[in-house]
């Protein structure tokens, strides 16, 4: 399960609409790792002038699940998009960086979501993630 949704949480989805900020929340706690690289890289990019950051550290297990859920997840990727005012991208199980949203069509973007990048950010290492 990728998130421990609290009973008023899971009412509030049976019932309708759920609070952006209690979802943010259990995110948050459920996957603590996954949000604190998301919002370091948040931090990181509002202090500099450049188009991206990213972060390339290599996780534990636990931690690269927790980064495989979130950002699988359309709901949670752009739950913690919309809270850090940022546009997420992936290259391999821990590779993640954080793009000024709009930037989608940039050549920043462009390449580093691209084929190319892709193949680039692969070692023998990562098989597994």
């Amino acid at each position: 399960m990728s998130l421990n949704v609290s009973p008023a949480l899971l009412a509030q989805a049976e019932a309708g609409e759920v609070d952006q900020a209690e979802f943010i929340d259990t995110v948050r706690t459920s996957l603590p790792y996954a949000y604190q690289v998301v919002a370091g890289l948040s931090s990181e990019l509002g202090d500099t002038a450049e188009e991206f950051v990213n972060d390339n550290t290599t996780p534990t297990d636990d931690e690269r699940a927790q980064l495989l859920r979130a950002l699988a997840s359309n709901a949670i990727r752009g739950s913690l998009e919309q809270h850090f005012g940022v546009k997420l991208a992936f290259v391999n199980c821990h590779r993640v960086a954080a793009f000024r949203p709009g930037s989608e069509q940039g050549d920043a973007y462009r390449q580093f979501t691209s084929q190319r990048n892709q193949i680039l950010n692969q070692s023998p290492e990562l098989r597994s993630c």
